[in-house]
This record gives C-alpha cells, sequence and structure tokens, in this order.
C-alpha cells in the first residue's frame, strides 16, 4: 500500500511529502465510510520509510549488511486537530524529521497538513532490523509477561 504521491523534498534530517490517496472512496484505510485522523499516522510512517530508503540510496558506497528493515515501535504525543481527513478536499502535506537516532532506533518528529492548517502531529519511534537488537546466544527478544486485566 503506498499512499503518497511525491516526495516534494528531503536531505539527511528531514523529509517533506504530498498525498491526494485520503480523497479516494476505496483508500484502504478507509473504515465505516470514512478516513480518521488517526490515519495520519501511517502517511507520516511512509515518509520516513521513504526517508530512509532515500538515505540508504544516497550512501549505497558505504558498507552496509543488507537492507534495513523499520519497524514503528511507537508514536507519542499525537495531537489530532481534526475528526477526519477524507473531507479536507486538498492535498495532504507530510513531513517528518529525523530528531536523533543510531543503527538501532530513529526518533522522528512529523506533521501533517492540509494546506495551511495542522491536522495531526507527533513524535514516532522506528526500530531498524530489530532481529539484530536479539540478546547473544537467542535468536529473538526474550518474550515479556504480560499483565492480565480482569474485563
Amino acid at each position: 500500500m503506498c499512499l503518497l504521491d511525491r516526495v516534494t523534498s528531503w536531505d539527511t534530517g528531514q523529509i517533506s511529502c504530498e498525498a491526494t490517496s485520503h480523497l479516494s472512496p476505496d483508500n484502504p484505510l478507509r473504515s465505516h465510510g470514512r478516513l480518521g485522523a488517526a490515519c495520519g499516522i501511517e502517511y507520516a510512517a511512509q515518509a520516513m520509510a521513504v526517508h530512509g530508503a532515500l538515505i540508504a540510496e544516497a550512501s549505497a558506497g558505504e558498507a552496509r549488511h543488507g537492507p534495513q528493515i523499520g519497524y514503528l515501535a511507537s508514536v507519542r504525543s499525537v495531537m489530532l486537530h481534526v475528526e477526519r481527513l477524507d473531507d479536507l478536499g486538498t492535498t495532504l502535506l507530510i513531513r517528518a524529521e529525523r530528531m536523533s537516532g543510531d543503527a538501532s532506533t530513529i526518533l522522528y518528529s512529523f506533521t501533517v497538513h492540509g494546506g495551511p492548517v495542522l491536522l495531526l502531529s507527533g513524535r514516532a519511534v522506528v526500530v531498524l532490523n530489530a532481529a539484530n537488537l536479539a540478546l547473544p546466544g537467542r535468536s529473538n527478544p526474550p518474550a515479556l509477561p504480560l499483565p492480565v486485566h480482569p474485563l
């Protein structure tokens, strides 16, 4: 699923993209005939993925050990300023800025605008090549016990 139409600018610290797929009645994220504002997080996550791919392509001359697979590990401080994205009638402007990171994790801040109007914003942590984070001698990270809450 590719929701973005184009990258309008990027460098090693940020990326800006545009999208119109939120206006499509067959958008795969639509539910109950609408596209909720929280779906903007997926638009931002795709911008982050494209950013990672562009950086990897630009540094192709450097030694790399296979493709970097990124997982959206968490989103924080998400502020939704609208209820829906599909009733805006304008192009989405998605921006993601790399705030910090290393070979294992990257912290991004992101915004999604409809024209000059801020629709949503937040921060996201992307974990790269999660299998490499396993402890020595283990093929997977250890399972953590989950709390049981009565219904």
